[in-house]
């Protein structure tokens, strides 16, 4: 199934993620509802990756335009103390929020967001803490089903049913996952095998490399260059792959110059898509590829 994904991301300023078929929200910058407008009422899940501004100032206006009973449902980093803080304020500001859970999220928690569908997350190194704080997290949306066990295939769909009943279901049939869409957050490129057979990276590139961005790359939370992403990527399996949060300090066709050229130096064919510094772009899978 192809997703369709609308969003905004552009460094310093404003990142966010809608994946409408789940009712799903990655992070929630500036500009959130005034993207979406009315499409913002099917979200029901807000995964936030951290507490950086520019993640999660459309947060309260989106709360307060859709809260309702038990919905939306907003999971962060579990150690993030500014999620409850802002939890306290919405509910004390507009008591007709009142009804929005707010979940921080550990290392490998999963949440059921839909049918066979849910959300793990995983911890990252963008915000440098001990190695038990979960101040930053990046995300998998994996589809989990139950498959025969090939021991069994011989079998006709009467008998499975008879000897399922007779021995129980976990004796003849196993779990299979399927990552449909990673969400790196922001992240520096960490352990890349994470992603590995993801049908859809959705993958931050804040810096495109070069002496330029030493000093910037150096300090202050941690980020990738869109090279090292680059290298990551032709090193696992995935299908598709779409780069953003990119430094406004780029121009776009810099920016596009850069990514054809380390296609070819590291010789990835996959489809490859890229969210430029102040654009919404709406359904981005179904837009041309950069590298196509």
């Amino acid at each position: 199934m192809r997703y369709t994904i609308t969003g905004y991301s552009t460094a310093l300023f404003s990142t966010w993620y809608f994946v409408e078929e789940l009712g799903l929200l990655f992070d929630a910058g500036d500009g959130l509802i005034s993207g979406l407008l009315q499409k913002s009422r099917k979200i029901n899940h807000v995964f936030i990756s951290h507490a950086d501004r520019d993640h999660l100032t459309g947060l309260l206006k989106f709360n307060q335009m859709n809260g309702r009973p038990g919905f939306p449902v907003i999971h962060y980093p579990k150690d993030s103390g500014s999620f409850p803080a802002l939890e306290k304020f919405s509910k004390s500001f507009d008591p007709n929020v009142s009804g929005t859970v707010w979940q921080g999220m550990a290392d490998g928690e999963e949440i059921i967001i839909q049918k066979n569908i849910i959300v793990e997350a995983i911890r990252n190194g963008h915000v440098v803490v001990d190695p038990q704080i979960i101040k930053s997290l990046s995300y998998k949306i994996i589809e989990v089903k139950e498959k025969l066990k090939p021991q069994w295939l011989h079998l006709e769909g009467r008998e499975i049913r008879q000897r399922i009943i007779e021995h129980g279901k976990q004796s003849f049939v196993e779990e299979q996952r399927t990552t449909l869409i990673g969400y790196s957050g922001d992240t520096p490129v960490e352990d890349g095998q994470r992603w590995d057979q993801t049908h859809t990276l959705i993958h931050e590139a804040t810096f495109l490399g070069g002496d330029d961005d030493v000093k910037l790359h150096a300090h202050g939370n941690l980020h990738s260059t869109l090279e090292e992403v680059m290298e990551m990527v032709s090193g696992i399996t995935i299908q598709q792959l779409i780069l953003g949060h990119f430094s406004s300090r780029y121009q776009p066709d810099k920016i596009d110059r850069k990514i054809v050229m380390l296609c070819e130096k590291y010789a990835i064919d996959i489809p490859v898509f890229r969210m430029l510094p102040g654009q919404i772009v709406n359904d981005i899978l179904n837009t041309p590829p950069i590298n196509r």
